[in-house]
């Protein structure tokens, strides 16, 4: 028997789907499930901020002065424009224009790179001023213990966000190379569908990230928390 694929079975199709559509539903599906329970975990995150900041909203309003609204401005527009960028991509994908994929891609990767150097920014000045939660913390105002509760969750949250821009960051990489080998066609392109469905959702996940934490202070009350 011969090992050459058969035209009614194409290379890049797995020997347990029957056709590429069936392949490319049950990955989209896969990711979804995988999405579905990242929303649980980013959502335990979200509750457990909401939770705090109603029970210390003077503290918590204060403490997000020390948040520099203008990195984390243009780490939104960053990411919006990463997802316009990953949208082109994958459209790239399905219509054949290999050179376009592999640059959109590159963007796309670009822009991370650029929302986790933004990123750093903040981190290394958080630990300038001693606001990163631990022995060394040091707060100016008499809301010491619940600003150190904020920043907590201000690194959790946003730091798990960055650990998945950079594993997004990973597979960027991996897609621009089997780009470039012209693996993707527009009958074999769902590699670049799913990490899309990815990538948006590491995108919306700041979205909601970047008002919770950056804008609460925009008003907040000048005294002391409770």
């Amino acid at each position: 028997m011969s090992d050459t694929p058969s035209a009614a079975h194409p290379a890049h199709l797995a020997h347990h789907f029957d056709t590429v559509e069936q392949q490319r539903e049950s990955s989209s599906l896969w990711m979804l499930v995988f999405l579905s329970q990242e929303v649980m975990f980013f959502g335990g995150l979200f509750l457990a901020y909401l939770v705090y900041r109603s029970s210390y909203p003077a503290a918590f309003a204060e403490a997000s002065h020390h948040l520099d609204v203008v990195l984390g401005g243009i780490n939104t527009v960053i990411l919006i424009a990463s997802s316009l960028t990953m949208a082109l991509a994958v459209y790239c994908a399905q219509t054949g224009k290999r050179n376009l994929l592999v640059m959109f891609l590159l963007a796309t990767m670009l822009l991370g790179l650029a929302f986790l150097g933004i990123k750093a920014v903040e981190y290394h000045h958080k630990y300038v001023d001693k606001l990163i939660p631990g022995v060394a913390f040091s707060y100016p105002g008499p809301n010491a213990q619940h600003a150190q509760l904020f920043f907590s969750l201000y690194f959790a949250m946003t730091g798990m966000h960055a650990l998945h821009m950079v594993i997004g960051f990973g597979l960027l990489i991996w897609l621009v190379n089997d780009a470039r080998k012209g693996r993707f066609t527009p009958e074999y392109h769902s590699h670049i569908e799913i990490f899309g469905l990815y990538w948006h959702f590491v995108d919306i996940v700041w979205i909601f990230l970047f008002p919770l934490l950056y804008l609460i202070g925009l008003h907040g009350v000048p005294g002391g928390g409770h």
